[in-house]
């Protein structure tokens, strides 16, 4: 190669070289930044990582312990207190607490007491499934209710309720909105799906006559206002004899006659004071004036109130109830027709607020909490005989006279 080329190709790249270099605060430039340093950004980038390396060792530290609760072995459930633990506490029998758990009578009230304070510090709760599954009795009696709103159904049904508590029984309530054949048949479906030890019916309509309705077998039962006594045991208020003392009170005053409202006529009380108005009637051949209807409220008796009130030769009213009494009072108020002046008021069921009628009703009345303790007597006597009973107990009713009814008005 000649010195030219050599001088051309090389040259050119050692003149570049060896150019000076411009200095650029001399030129008035400002001086480029210098790069940070490696050594910074190495600390810097350990700096940004920190944090998340941190919160994985946490979350793998968080499911390890998990993982360790997860296999470790459940906890030992505290033994509840036995009938045994009891007894040795209380320092008798087994049997005694046994005792003590169902509420029999027997038991020294001191020891009762002892029982029961050893039961309270140990948390002692009886189990009742295994006493049903031992003793063949679920100690509850099942009671089907057609109808809350009448006063007699309520009262008989918290004596119900008191005389099974006495007893050791709690009841199931199992109210029947309306009184037909599918809802009966519905209500002891369903009572036997609950183990009931027996069942007390309050009805009033006329359903257990019908050859569609029958009660399931060997099943113990006590059926309250009923003409079925020749099938059942049935408990009842004399209500037959409650009509014919109101009706012969206002014969005795004097009056020629007495006008009646009745209750529904598909109701086994209404019925049975129907029968006994007309029959007392009839037995003085007095005239009998048809009946007037009414669904045991005192808006019914007000609406048959009226009608009476227009009946110039009605002197003598028998209501079937007391709150129909109250309706027909408060007609013959608007109408003008004093009570007893013009026209005498008996009413049947004595409530207790009765008394407190303007005037004071003359009522017929009725014992309910006899009889609610008798259908709870009768019904465990069958519970414990393990067998059924037909027949009818009468409860007796009375006479309570008081300001509304007196002699008839003298004809002028």
């Amino acid at each position: 190669m000649s010195e030219s080329e050599t001088a051309e190709s090389g040259g050119g790249q050692t003149g570049q070289a060896d150019l000076p270099r411009a200095d650029p605060s001399r030129a008035g430039l400002p001086r480029p930044a210098s790069p940070p340093a490696p050594q910074a950004r190495s600390t810097q980038t350990r700096s940004t990582h920190a944090p998340t390396t941190q919160a994985r060792n946490t979350q793998a530290q968080a499911a390890q312990e998990q993982t360790t609760q997860a296999q470790a072995p459940p906890a030992r459930r505290r033994r509840s207190a036995s009938m045994a633990d009891v007894a040795r506490l209380a320092g008798v029998s087994a049997q005694t607490v046994s005792r003590v758990s169902n509420g029999s009578t027997g038991v020294v009230d001191s020891t009762r007491q002892q029982v029961l304070a050893a039961m309270k510090e140990l948390g002692y709760r009886p189990n009742s499934a295994a006493r049903a599954l031992k003793s063949g009795e679920f100690r509850t009696i099942g009671v089907i209710l057609f109808n809350l709103s009448t006063i007699g159904n309520v009262r008989t049904l918290e004596a119900v309720a008191a005389s099974a508590a006495e007893e050791g029984y709690a009841i199931t309530l199992l109210p029947v909105a309306v009184p037909t054949q599918d809802s009966v048949r519905g209500a002891f479906t369903r009572l036997g799906e609950l183990a009931v030890d027996g069942i007390i019916i309050l009805m009033e309509a006329h359903l257990l006559d019908a050859a569609t309705v029958a009660l399931p077998p060997r099943t113990h039962v006590v059926v309250v206002d009923s003409n079925a006594g020749d099938r059942y045991c049935v408990v009842d208020t004399d209500q037959a004899g409650g009509a014919r003392a109101a009706v012969q009170h206002l014969l005795h005053l004097g009056h020629d006659t007495v006008w009646h409202v009745a209750g529904p006529a598909d109701s086994y009380s209404a019925e049975r004071r129907v029968d006994a108005w007309q029959s007392a009637l009839r037995a003085r051949r007095r005239e009998v004036p048809e009946p007037l209807h009414g669904d045991w409220t005192a808006e019914s008796g007000y609406r048959a109130g009226l009608r009476l009130a227009r009946e110039p030769q009605c002197t003598a009213v028998f209501a079937a109830n007391d709150q129909m009494a109250l309706g027909v009072l408060r007609a013959l108020h608007e109408q003008g027709r004093r009570v007893p002046e013009d026209v005498s008021v008996v009413g049947f069921d004595d409530l207790p607020e009765a008394a407190a009628f303007l005037p004071p009703l003359t009522t017929v009345h009725q014992d309910f909490p006899e009889v609610g303790r008798r259908c709870v007597a009768q019904l465990l006597r069958q519970i414990r005989n393990d067998g059924e009973e037909i027949g009818t107990t009468l409860v007796p009713t009375s006479l309570v006279v008081r300001a509304s009814t007196a002699a008839p008005p003298v004809q002028g």
